[in-house]
């Protein structure tokens, strides 16, 4: 049963509050996350298979971790038309976001007369991690498949732990190739992420790794950022729901008890400045039969300290379940994903929405984005400065250059001016 708690947050205390809120982080695995790295850099394929056979699939008999597409065509063949019909919808709806959020080419006029523009470019290859062991996330696969696909990426690689038959989830490959990705790699966890940063013998190196995962994936991903881009570093999924009297508590409960579906160091917490309005969602959560998981019921003195509390917390994913949603929509600025209204459930963004799932946790909401396509593009600038430009322009530059003692880079416009 889940740990239904209640707590009082003073006036204008959010801050430390959220603080208190957030579970302590766990100590990371570090050293042996370096040393599973190291081994895939020096061992490559070899590393790979003694790390399937160790952590998921201890009568792995294949030669390499290279899914045959001929299994990934087999998976898609005898998907469940149910379910195909709810992916193509996910995907659709994730592909229709994407493309309205895809960075374009920009361009900025000069007053001297030079031109900036800026090219949004695709990376060469992205690496979506998608998770396994305890259960399977086809949607995660959506989620970072499609942007990347969107941003232009020529090569998608998806790395995903292999089962007990040695290849990965069925749906999940069904699911690649459905999405037209025939690079999936059957290894998990640190090896994965060495793999796909550092590549090996059958498998090329990416530019850019994004996708959920375990400790030891988050670990993975830090490590070796810098050798790759990365999304961000994710940790337990979050939900913080604001409500008021017109909220139905039964369907908040409901949402509360999905977020702690993830697990117990999920946050899973519900704000109201009405004391009868926690009363009544507590009593729909007694009525239940939740799963393990910790749900905290904040009392706040008013809305504002109830948005403030948000605000600090910066959540994954933050439900406005009041009545004036959207007017209070614009003083949120520290969330991955606001859901507008009492029928905005996280759970419609977990997997059709349209928004994307793989965002910011543990606070990074408040400078990190949801997985899209500029996730998987490189901005650069061309610049055109004609002689005009270079005219008027030289005398700064040599006043600039002159304060910072770099005499040469003075002279490299002055050779250039006419003046």
């Amino acid at each position: 049963m889940s740990d239904v708690r209640r707590m009082r947050m003073a006036p204008g205390g959010a801050c430390a509050f959220a603080a208190q809120l957030r579970p302590a982080p766990a100590e990371g695995p570090g050293l042996m996350v370096a040393e599973a790295l190291a081994d895939v850099r020096a061992r490559g394929d070899a590393a790979l298979l003694d790390s399937i056979r160790r952590f998921d699939c201890p009568a792995f008999a294949g030669s390499d971790a290279i899914v045959d597409p001929a299994r990934i065509a087999e998976a898609q063949a005898v998907l469940d038309p149910i379910l195909r019909a709810a992916i193509d919808v996910a995907v659709s709806n994730v592909r229709a976001v994407a493309e309205a959020s895809c960075p374009s080419e920009s361009e900025a006029v000069l007053p001297e007369g030079q031109s900036v523009r800026i090219r949004a470019i695709p990376v060469g290859g992205a690496g979506v991690y998608v998770p396994g062991g305890r259960a399977a996330y086809p949607s995660s696969v959506i989620m970072g498949v499609v942007p990347a696909q969107v941003a232009g990426v020529g090569r998608i690689v998806v790395a995903t732990p292999a089962g007990p038959s040695g290849l990965p989830n069925a749906v999940v490959l069904a699911v690649a190739g459905i999405l037209g990705v025939d690079e999936v790699v059957s290894v998990g966890g640190a090896a994965a992420i060495g793999a796909l940063a550092f590549g090996t013998q059958t498998i090329e190196r990416v530019d850019v790794i994004t996708g959920p995962g375990n400790s030891w994936v988050q670990e993975a991903k830090r490590q070796v950022f810098g050798t790759v881009g990365i999304d961000s570093i994710a940790g337990p999924s979050e939900l913080v729901v604001l409500l008021d009297a017109t909220a139905n508590p039964v369907a908040i409960a409901a949402d509360l008890l999905a977020q702690a579906e993830h697990g117990v160091d999920s946050p899973s917490i519900a704000a109201a400045w009405d004391a009868s309005v926690l009363d009544a969602l507590a009593m729909a959560l007694s009525e239940a039969n939740p799963p393990v998981g910790t749900i905290t019921l904040v009392d706040c003195a008013t809305q504002d300290d109830a948005i403030a509390l948000a605000e600090a917390f910066a959540p994954e994913h933050l439900q406005l379940a009041i009545s004036d949603a959207e007017a209070v929509a614009p003083r949120i600025t520290r969330a991955g994903c606001v859901f507008l209204g009492p029928l905005g459930a996280t759970a419609f963004g977990d997997y059709v929405a349209g928004s994307n799932h793989i965002l910011p946790t543990g606070g990074a909401a408040r400078h990190a984005s949801s997985v899209g396509p500029a996730t998987y593009m490189r901005r650069m600038a061309l610049v055109d400065i004609p002689q005009g430009a270079v005219d008027r322009l030289a005398p700064h530059l040599a006043a600039l250059a002159d304060a910072e003692g770099f005499p040469e880079h003075r002279r490299s416009a002055e050779v250039r001016s006419s003046s």
